[in-house]
């Protein structure tokens, strides 16, 4: 699903702190090498400063959660209200060219909340323990976005979800967004994985062998789903990669220090 560290925390990090870290579109970063250890952010404190943007703390179960009035959830709340706004536009007044609204959302950190196993693995990935989290269907959803693609549902807007999680994690990925609150079909046709093995026609970069970067695995599903007679009205990722390559008419970036994916 994906690759990072520690400093890829570190790194994303600076948005939380102020500092302009990624730029419009794309992330960059110096890689430089320090000429001094005054130039390297503390790990522990950037690794602070995120506990406290999302207000997390352990509930009974030992479980981290984020505070639904933490910086974090009020921040994702000004991004939705703007989302919702523009949702609520299209649906009220569909295109001539008889095409049906859609949106398009990512999974982790856009629609489920992974802040407690990143808080658990010391904000580092690890394949096989990232994969059983996963399978446990146990994350919550992000703040508010239940209410947002479920409003969009009602008022006739088709709700498509496209993750890079493996195809292998479907019903696990399914049954928790259903628990979650996420009020709509998670079937196939409605919700897209990346699937190395068995590559759908529509991605060419997906045969012989799987080429395809995360811009191009998420860019050609979009192309895909609007091939079907749609006209994706927002897309909506905690990554520029979710949101890069075109097809949609407007983007919304969720916010998410807690790693980067290239």
């Amino acid at each position: 699903m994906r690759t990072l560290t520690k400093a890829a925390a570190t790194a994303a990090a600076f948005a939380v702190t102020g500092v302009a870290f990624y730029g419009v579109g794309a992330a960059s970063a110096d890689n430089a090498a320090p000429k001094s250890d005054r130039e390297i952010p503390n790990i522990t404190k950037v690794e602070d400063k995120i506990n406290a943007y999302y207000g997390g703390t352990a509930d009974a179960s030992g479980n981290f959660q984020a505070s639904p009035k933490s910086n974090y959830a009020k921040q994702v709340a000004d991004i939705e209200a703007r989302a919702k706004r523009q949702i609520k536009h299209a649906a009220e007044h569909p295109g001539r060219d008889g095409r049906k609204p859609a949106i398009v959302l990512d999974v982790d950190d856009t629609t489920l909340l992974t802040y407690d196993y990143e808080k658990k693995n010391g904000f580092a990935y690890n394949a096989a323990a990232f994969n059983a989290y996963v399978q446990s269907a146990q994350s919550i959803a992000v703040f508010g976005m239940p209410d947002l693609v479920n409003y969009a549902a009602k008022n006739g807007v088709t709700v498509f979800f496209l993750t890079g999680r493996d195809a292998s994690q479907r019903n696990a990925s399914a049954a928790n967004l259903t628990k979650a609150g996420y009020n709509v079909p998670v079937d196939a046709a409605h919700f897209f994985l990346k699937d190395k093995a068995n590559p759908p026609a529509y991605l060419s970069c997906g045969k012989p062998t799987w080429t395809c970067s995360t811009v191009d695995y998420k860019a050609g599903t979009r192309k895909h789903i609007e091939s079907l007679g749609y006209n994706i009205v927002a897309n909506l990722g905690d990554q520029y990669t979710d949101l890069s390559g075109g097809y949609a008419d407007n983007t919304y970036k969720i916010p998410n220090p807690m790693y980067f994916l290239p």
